[in-house]
């Protein structure tokens, strides 16, 4: 199983970026796929949930109405729309899929620093 994450990057407050996590090594349709985040001195956090279908979506709070998270199941890849960008955004993201069994390895992630 392996998770590879990109598009982060720098960006001003109010700005967007698209986040995108190639996956592998699971029958990806079938699970869930998450979207976490640490900043720095903090625990990684659950930012979003996306069911195997992609019909149900979870948000934590401190991101609703500004973060949306997809997928593609041709592609095997999970997306995370981010507008409205805080400096409190700031951190490195990375996806996951907490039911593949045994619990697969992290992947690298992908900073993403907001900051003017």
């Amino acid at each position: 199983v392996q998770f590879v994450e990109s598009g982060g990057g720098l960006v001003q407050p109010g700005g967007s970026l698209r986040l995108s996590c190639a996956a592998s090594g699971f029958t990806f349709s079938s699970y869930y796929m998450d979207w976490y985040r640490q900043a720095p001195g903090k625990e990684r956090e659950l930012v979003a949930t996306i069911s195997g279908a992609g019909s149900i979506t979870h948000y934590i709070d401190s991101v609703k109405g500004r973060f949306t998270i997809s997928r593609d199941g041709a592609k095997n890849t999970v997306y995370l729309q981010m507008n409205s960008l805080k400096p409190e955004d700031t951190a490195v993201y990375y996806c996951y899929a907490p039911r593949v069994e045994p619990l697969p390895s992290w992947g690298q992630g992908t900073q993403v620093t907001v900051s003017s």
